[in-house]
C-alpha cells in the first residue's frame, strides 16, 4: 500500500473531478492519504472528504492564512480538536509552521500562531505536520520548547544538521515532487540519505508536481496518483525498490499517525 502522506485533496482544484482523481490514485496503488486542513473554514471540507474516502485529515493553521485569520480561529481550532477526539479520521495537528519567504505574512504573528497550534497538539498528545520553509531553525527552537509525539516536517529543505535535529525530535521528513528534478541537489541528497525510520512520502498535491508534469505538454497539477512514479525516483536515488520504500514509507507514517493505523488497516491491499 502506497499512502500520500500529505495531499491537499480539499483543495478547490480538485472541485471538477475529485471523484476521478481518488480513482486514479487507488488504481496507482495509493489506498491512503493524509489531508491537512489549512484554516477555519476548511475545517469541515477536510473532515468531510476524508470520512467520505476513509482518508485521515489534521486540524491547523497554516502560517501563510494567518494574515487573513482571526485571533478566535485559534479557538474555533481548539473546540474543533476537542470535538474531533472521537472521529477515528482525525489524526493530528497540520499544516502548521513558519514561511520566511518574501511576501510571507509578519514572522510574529506566524510564530504566535505556530506556538499556540503547538501547545494544543501537545495538550491532546497529537502529531504534527510542520510547514517548512526557511524557517527550519524557528521551528525547531519552538520544538525543543513544546514537545509534541512527533509527526512529519512536510517537504523539508533543510540543512544536514537541521535533518538530524527534526529526527532527533521524533519527526520524520517529507519527499515529494522536488526529489524529481535533476537541479535539487540538496532535497534530493537528502532524500538519497535520510534514514530508513525517518523518511516519509508526499505529493502536497496539487502543489509540487514533479519533473515530468512541467514539459510543455504536461498538466502542472499534481495528484496523488504521482506518488508511485515519484517515490521511483527516490528509490534509485537510495538504490533500493519501490516496493521496499512502499513498506518503509508506510510504516514511517502509521509511526507517525498512530490515529492512521485502523484506517490504514481498513484498507484493501494493493494488488
Amino acid at each position: 500500500m502506497w499512502i500520500d502522506s500529505h495531499c491537499h485533496l480539499d483543495a478547490e482544484e480538485f472541485d471538477p473531478d475529485r471523484e476521478q482523481v481518488v480513482e486514479r490514485a487507488v488504481a496507482a496503488g495509493v489506498r491512503m492519504m493524509l489531508i491537512p486542513a489549512v484554516e477555519a473554514r476548511t475545517f469541515e471540507r477536510a473532515r468531510d472528504i476524508a470520512r467520505r474516502y476513509g482518508f485521515g485529515y489534521t486540524l491547523g493553521i497554516h502560517p501563510l492564512y494567518v494574515s487573513r485569520a482571526a485571533d478566535a480561529d485559534l479557538e474555533t481550532l481548539s473546540d474543533a480538536v476537542r470535538r474531533a477526539q472521537v472521529d477515528p479520521n482525525f489524526i493530528g495537528i497540520g499544516e502548521i509552521g513558519l514561511d520566511f519567504h518574501d511576501g510571507a505574512p509578519d514572522a510574529a504573528r506566524q510564530e504566535s500562531f505556530y506556538e499556540a497550534q503547538l501547545r494544543l497538539a501537545r495538550a491532546w498528545s497529537l502529531p504534527v505536520v510542520l510547514h517548512v520553509r526557511r524557517s527550519a531553525d524557528r521551528l525547531l527552537k519552538y520544538l525543543r520548547r513544546i514537545e509534541v509525539p512527533g509527526g512529519i516536517a512536510h517537504a523539508f529543505n533543510g540543512s544536514e544538521q537541521q535533518a538530524h535535529e527534526f529526527a532527533a525530535l521524533g519527526l520524520r521528513l517529507g519527499f515529494g515532487g522536488a526529489a524529481t528534478f535533476s537541479g535539487s541537489l540538496r532535497i534530493r541528497r537528502h532524500a538519497a540519505q535520510v534514514p530508513e525510520n525517518r523518511i516519509a512520502l508526499e505529493t502536497d498535491a496539487p502543489d509540487i508536481a514533479p519533473q515530468w508534469m512541467h514539459e510543455p505538454s504536461g498538466e502542472r497539477r499534481n495528484e496523488p496518483a504521482q506518488l508511485p512514479r515519484i517515490a521511483s525516483v527516490i528509490a534509485q536515488l537510495r538504490s533500493t525498490t519501490p516496493e521496499h520504500l512502499a513498506t518503509i514509507n508506510k510504516r514511517n507514517v502509521l509511526d507517525a499517525f498512530p490515529r492512521l493505523s485502523a484506517l490504514a488497516e481498513a484498507k484493501p491491499v494493493a494488488t
